[in-house]
């Protein structure tokens, strides 16, 4: 049975519009977005730019509007936590955050249809509330389903896909204002815009394929690195989501399992010490390798075991309040092991000064056509990460090659430097894709300069 629903005004969302409103202004009574002029930065603090002016869209009304009104260039954001500079410009910014809220549910189907400027961590406690969960989340709960799906954001788990997979429909608004209803029926421009870096159009209204409401269980231990990546599949096949975090400058990684569950929400194991990644960064900043290996894997041979239950949207994404810089990229998982150990090794070889861990999980192969997952092939991704307070380039420069090496696609959300003619060899549909976008936006609009080095050979 199909349910349309009231969109409801959280507190946060109440806070967020009054602060919105004292800061900059309120909307022109005529339903036309108002512009206003004022600077945007991403999550990380690493991107900004000062564009023409800002537009805070309340209804598709406004942004057809604007879209048929306006010239020059456009571009989409959402919560601004992509690293690599897919919003940038000096043209007009639209701001997406309120068309939030789940709009439509069916509980036959197990299908909601969400606004598409919602984020992802306000969506599991109404979805709960109609019986419905998300078959998979990202580990951070900022982005905007627009945002994570855009750039084929991910969760964790052999068997899953990335929330692009579980799009079923969506509304893109075109940048001449037209409204195009997509879903399977229309294939090729459905597979195209599920990952469409804002590049397409902007999408407005999202359908997820859900599930039933569900709990988990998370467990979380340090084991030897190699003896993880040895029973990585073992590992991945029974557990239903599982992933590493190789701790650098240690023969140790932090393992996290999570599996369904109908034990009772609450701490299954109370260690003295829970398991924290802070807790295992490298001591001494000014220690050789060999000290900081030997540090940290006292410290990681002493980590305690920890299990917790929760609802399914609690565990898979959480708050991170402390910000990052990072880079992905997704390499077949036949010899994505052996990256990992190259990397490693590079740290450790070269004492490259970083503290974060590694991150290393399974994908699922899927049919949007600039997913890091596309096509028959299974495929891991591997990411690294830098502090925000710290310049990331002379890291993410030096393990870049590596990634190359294995044949990785990058995350479009990530930072990374390849361009049209690197990506046009990784993506089998990048061509097709390039083809639909000029399509839809012959004047390009909708590029910034950093599109027209992915887009423009």
């Amino acid at each position: 049975m199909k349910r349309k629903l009231r969109n409801r005004l959280s507190r946060r969302s109440f806070l967020a519009s009054s602060l919105r409103a004292a800061l900059f202004g309120t909307y022109a009574l005529n339903s036309r977005a108002e512009t206003i002029q004022t600077p945007w930065r991403n999550w990380s603090g690493g991107l900004s730019c000062s564009p023409k002016g800002r537009y805070d869209i309340t209804d598709e009304n406004q942004l057809i509007d604007l879209l048929k009104k306006t010239s020059g260039p456009i571009r989409p954001v959402g919560s601004g936590h992509s690293f690599s500079p897919l919003v940038p410009t000096d043209g007009h910014l639209v701001i997406i955050d309120q068309l939030s809220g789940v709009l439509e549910h069916d509980n036959e189907t197990m299908q909601a249809t969400v606004g598409a400027g919602s984020r992802l961590g306000d969506l599991g406690a109404p979805l709960f509330e109609i019986g419905q969960g998300m078959l998979n989340l990202p580990d951070i709960d900022r982005q905007t389903v627009a945002g994570a799906t855009a750039t084929g954001t991910h969760g964790t788990g052999v068997d899953f896909k990335s929330l692009s997979g579980y799009v079923t429909g969506l509304r893109l608004i075109t940048a001449r204002g037209e409204v195009k209803e997509l879903d399977a029926d229309q294939k090729d421009l459905f597979d195209a815009a599920r990952v469409n870096l804002g590049a397409l159009g902007i999408v407005t209204q999202i359908r997820m394929q859900n599930r039933k409401a569900f709990k988990l269980k998370k467990r979380e231990w340090t084991a030897p690195t190699e003896e993880l990546l040895r029973d990585f599949d073992t590992l991945a096949s029974k557990h239903r989501q599982f992933e590493i975090f190789p701790l650098v400058y240690s023969d140790y990684s932090l393992a996290l399992a999570i599996d369904e569950t109908e034990q009772p929400i609450g701490q299954t194991i109370v260690p003295a010490q829970e398991v924290e990644l802070a807790d295992l960064r490298p001591l001494g900043i000014d220690a050789l390798p060999a000290e900081k290996l030997t540090m940290n894997n006292a410290l990681a041979e002493n980590a305690q075991i920890s299990e917790v239950v929760d609802l399914s949207y609690k565990i898979l994404s959480n708050v991170r309040s402390n910000p990052f810089n990072e880079m992905e990229y997704s390499v077949p998982a036949n010899n994505s092991a052996e990256c990992v150990r190259e990397i490693l090794k590079t740290i450790y070889d070269e004492a490259i000064d970083v503290a974060f861990p590694l991150e290393y999980r399974y994908v699922s192969p899927e049919d949007p056509w600039l997913s890091m997952a596309y096509g028959e092939e299974p495929h891991a991704t591997i990411s690294i990460h830098r502090s925000a307070f710290e310049d990331y380039h002379p890291y993410f420069n030096r393990i870049e090659p590596i990634f190359r090496k294995y044949g990785g696609r990058p995350h479009w959300g990530k930072v990374h430097s390849l361009g049209h003619n690197e990506l046009n060899e990784l993506y089998p549909r990048f061509r097709d894709f390039k083809e639909i976008r000029e399509a839809l936006d012959p004047h390009g609009r909708l590029l910034n300069n950093h599109l027209r080095k992915l887009f423009e050979a």
